[in-house]
């Protein structure tokens, strides 16, 4: 699996312009202030955003140029947001076997394996409660089974651990890190946060206004930060980085 992308998407006060890649099994990380274009990009690859120039590319599959537009649930991408997005009439495990059910497994098969990831994540007792009885950090391992039992290709994480507590994102962080190499799932990054680069991504993009200005590992973006945004995002690292990094 591999993601190309070479995409224009017009914004207000300016373009979004972006060109990167994304290779199999690994993950970038895109980092930048609000409104720099970040998420501009992961509606462009999910295909709730269309571009005006360029092009997407996942596995050999055209996703996205000037003249064509696949349609999201066609393109084998999952998304994994703020917000969880649960189904809040549907109880845990049928929320994930929703996901299950859409990646081609039939209804008996995608129960089962919804009660798989259930297990996988300790949260067997939980399978007949909704949403509205769960936590935040519950919620977030429900929306992260659903979005990796439909098996993407490439997974869109965007600021996914935002509200959770400091604990609580720690174990999404570890837990999403877990899965994403336990199925060799590539995924794309965006936050704010400097643990959640590190614990997650192999690469590191620095967008600012719409354009990507630095680029590589991220050690080497950390260890040079190219502007005012990514100097506070460096400051807050500890002296000794936790045993949280990739």
């Amino acid at each position: 699996m591999r993601l190309l992308v070479d995409l224009q998407v017009p914004r207000a006060g300016f373009d979004v312009q972006a060109k990167f890649q994304v290779r199999s099994g690994s993950t970038l990380a895109i980092m930048g202030p609000s409104g720099a274009g970040k998420s501009t990009i992961v509606n462009a690859i999910a295909g709730t955003e269309k571009i005006a120039g360029g092009r997407i590319e996942l596995d050999g599959t055209i996703l996205a140029d000037v003249r064509r537009h696949l349609a999201p649930h066609l393109r084998g991408v999952g998304l994994l947001g703020q917000a969880p997005h649960l189904f809040p009439h549907l109880d845990a495990v049928k929320n994930i076997a929703f996901g299950a059910h859409a990646s081609g497994l039939g209804k008996t098969a995608a129960l089962a394996s919804a009660h798989e990831w259930l297990a996988r994540l300790g949260l067997e007792e939980l399978a007949a409660a909704r949403p509205a009885a769960l936590s935040g950090g519950q919620r977030q391992r429900i929306a992260l089974a659903r979005a990796l039992a439909a098996r993407p290709k490439l997974l869109l994480i965007d600021e996914p651990f935002a509200s959770l507590d400091v604990e609580a994102a720690m174990d999404m962080r570890a837990l999403v890190r877990e899965e994403l190499t336990r199925t060799n799932t590539s995924a794309i990054v965006i936050s704010h946060s400097a643990a959640d680069t590190l614990a997650l991504a192999d690469q590191l993009l620095v967008m600012e206004r719409g354009q990507i200005i630095d680029s590589g590992s991220v050690p080497e973006v950390f260890a040079n930060p190219v502007n005012r945004f990514m100097r506070a995002v460096v400051a807050t690292l500890p002296a000794n980085p936790p045993g949280e990094q990739r």
